[in-house]
């Protein structure tokens, strides 16, 4: 058996094509829906995303600005910003673009942010909002990954579900969205007695690890929905934490690295920009 591809960047386009329709809407009545982006320092990595972000808004027709400061930007300078941003109504949705460079205290940068501008989900209140399904913004990476499982017509309610990792970003918030939709959650992390004989129970297998082909087919239950989160480069190729050439011959379906959660990511968050907007 050889498993279903899911196709994230498919998905993501018909996503977006919808989104393009609701931002001429609301764009008619005078309310076009605008991202700005905060990116401290050259990471170049961030810069990559920064500028696949802005594509994908332009595409969208949705207003995209980035401030693009210095690495030795003062936590005070870029506090004052996020003040100015908050203000600003033609501002629906502010992302500051993590990592941020060491000196700055991420924590605060965050939560100073208003939730109702938080796209990205990481505020506070939206971290509470989500714990008890309250309604607020939603991490877009688990977001994109409940809408990728749901769209494989793989039926959540009663499912085993396991996420390997607990990061605040992916691992916590996907298990709760997943416990949401009726799922028997379990969450791995680097201190799980048997990780592997955790995740072969898995009818819906998320791994979140940040370690290179770390899942091999004999993690994976025959016929099991494979979602894998990993980015990383190998000898200058990108792979995720599942070994794909192994698992998709057990997986009923399976996410590729790239081309699968990664354009799901940037399509949630314009998702949420245009919610933020309409919400006004």
């Amino acid at each position: 058996m050889t498993a279903k591809i899911i196709d994230g960047k498919a998905i993501a386009q018909e996503i977006r094509a919808d989104l393009a329709k609701h931002v001429a809407q609301l764009t008619a009545q005078g309310n076009t829906p605008g991202l700005t982006v905060v990116l401290v320092g050259d990471n170049p990595a961030s810069k990559v995303y920064v500028r696949s972000k802005q594509r994908a808004c332009e595409e969208a027709g949705i207003n995209s600005t980035v401030h693009r400061l210095a690495e030795e930007t003062t936590q005070e300078e870029l506090l004052d910003l996020i003040t100015q941003l908050n203000a600003d109504s033609t501002v629906h949705g502010i992302l500051v673009q993590l990592p941020l460079p060491g000196h700055l205290n991420e924590e605060e940068v965050i939560n100073a942010i208003l939730p109702e501008k938080d796209v990205d989900g990481f505020h506070p209140i939206n971290v509470g909002k989500l714990q008890i399904g309250a309604g607020g913004f939603v991490p877009c990476t688990p977001a994109g990954i409940l809408e990728l499982v749901k769209r494989t017509e793989v039926p959540i309610a009663g499912q085993n579900v396991v996420v390997l990792g607990r990061s605040n970003i992916v691992g916590k918030p996907v298990a709760t969205l997943f416990l949401q939709e009726n799922a028997t959650v379990t969450i791995c992390h680097s201190r799980t007695k048997d990780v592997a004989a955790e995740a072969r129970r898995a009818d819906i297998l998320i791994a979140a690890v940040g370690r290179p082909k770390l899942v091999k087919r004999d993690w994976v239950k025959p016929g099991a929905v494979v979602i894998d989160v990993g980015i990383n480069r190998v000898n200058g190729k990108i792979v995720g934490d599942v070994d794909f050439e192994e698992v998709k011959e057990v997986a009923g379906a399976i996410t590729p690295v790239p081309g699968g959660v990664g354009p799901m990511t940037i399509a949630m968050l314009l998702k949420a920009t245009v919610e933020a907007a309409a919400r006004g």
